[in-house]
This record gives structure tokens, C-alpha cells and sequence, in this order.
């Protein structure tokens, strides 16, 4: 089964292209599609994996700028790609179709979304949900995508079995918990939940573990 990245390095002109990376994390996205050719901005809301994105040493003329989703620091009809990787359903719920219109703002005619969204479902979403229960904020990221701006259209979508590897049930929880203040405070009330689950549910493979996530991939397109 092909991974997302290389669904969105097939799928997307990446090469020369300028992309927008909504929601980028410590960057590591951004630097992928920089080695890529792209001319990528990272866009975030958070200051710690901000600056650690900026800390990073540049693969190329990447850069990042502070802000959400439903107010892009990109001017009009700039872009060629706006990303979403599992940052939809992070904005908050009632700005989702404000984010999806921000996207189609900054692209210019033509251009692309890549929505790469998990489902409220799955081996990983189970062993995680007590600490965060997402099943709402995952459902209606899916519902924003069925009601797009005028100026977006639906060019394709792919489910995907994502098997996600973790080298222990520690690497997890420090992934999870990562710049999450919320999360952390919650952490020593489930723990013992948490550590129940991954062992019930996740499966062990060449010194690590799998866990399932099913996970949609929606392509879009700027009329």
C-alpha cells in the first residue's frame, strides 16, 4: 500500500510549484517537499514547534510563518498546493469551511488542496482515545469536506489501512503528548488505560509495534 507522501508526490506538481503546509509541525514536511523542488511555506500556530521548524537547517528556500488555518499569512492566488496533513481537524470546528476557503484563496486557478485526514476509527485512535477523544472534531473535518467553497472541487479521494509504526509504547506517548499541554495534564489519569490498549491492540513486527489508521486522503482542486 503506497504511503501518503508518495500518493502526494505522485499526485501533486511539486517541482518548481509553491506550496502551503497548513498546520507544519516541526517542519518536517516542509523540508521533504523542498527536497522535492517545491518552494514551500510552513504555516503554524504553535510557537514551540515553530521555532523549532525555524531551528532546522533549510533543505533550500523554505520558510514559516505564524498562524491558523482559518487566517493564512499567504497572499491571494500565490500558491500552486495547499497541504493539510492531519491538521483539518486541529482548526477549530466552527472555522474548518473558513480554512478550506482560505486554502482556495491563496491558490492561484487550477491549483491543488491534499486534505490527508485520520479517521474517527482504527486500532490507534482506540488505544489513543481515552487520553483524547477525537471523534468529533475527526467527523466534522469530514463533513467540511463535503460541503466545499464554491470556488473548490472534488478531483478525488483514497482511503487508506495506514499501518503506523512505533518503536514502543513510549515512542507513542511522547509523539502524542508532544507540545500538548492539555494532553499532558491528562496523561497520569489514563496511563494505565493507555498502556492496556497498545498492549491488547498493537502488534508486534521486527522489534516495534503496528497500529492500524485508517486514514482519507482527499484531493481538491481551484476552479
Amino acid at each position: 500500500m503506497p504511503e501518503p507522501r508518495a500518493i502526494l508526490a505522485e499526485l501533486m506538481p511539486l517541482e518548481g510549484s509553491t506550496v502551503v503546509d497548513v498546520g507544519c509541525g516541526d517542519g518536517d514536511l516542509v523540508r521533504w517537499l523542498a527536497g522535492k523542488g517545491a518552494h514551500v511555506i510552513g504555516v503554524e500556530v504553535g510557537e514551540e514547534p515553530l521555532a523549532a521548524a525555524r531551528a532546522a537547517v533549510p533543505v533550500a528556500d523554505e520558510r514559516y510563518e505564524q498562524g491558523g488555518g482559518e487566517e493564512l499569512p499567504v497572499p491571494d492566488a500565490s500558491a500552486d498546493v495547499v497541504t493539510f496533513i492531519q491538521s483539518l481537524h486541529h482548526v477549530p470546528v466552527e472555522l474548518m469551511d473558513q480554512a478550506l476557503a482560505e486554502a482556495a484563496r491563496v491558490l492561484r486557478p487550477g491549483g491543488f488542496v491534499f486534505v490527508q485526514e485520520p479517521l474517527a476509527e482504527g486500532e490507534q485512535f482506540e488505544v489513543l482515545q481515552p487520553l483524547d477523544d477525537e471523534t468529533h472534531v475527526r467527523t466534522q473535518a469530514q463533513l467540511a469536506l463535503g460541503r466545499l467553497p464554491s470556488t473548490l472541487r472534488s478531483e478525488q479521494s483514497i482511503t487508506l489501512g495506514l499501518r503506523v509504526r512505533h518503536d514502543s509504547f513510549e515512542a507513542l506517548r511522547d509523539r502524542v503528548l508532544m507540545n500538548d499541554a492539555e494532553r499532558t495534564a491528562r496523561y497520569p489519569e489514563v496511563e494505565e488505560e493507555l498502556r492496556a490498549r497498545f498492549g491488547r491492540l498493537a502488534t508486534p513486527a521486527d522489534g516495534a509495534f503496528i497500529l492500524r489508521q485508517p486514514t482519507k486522503i482527499d484531493v481538491l482542486r481551484r476552479s
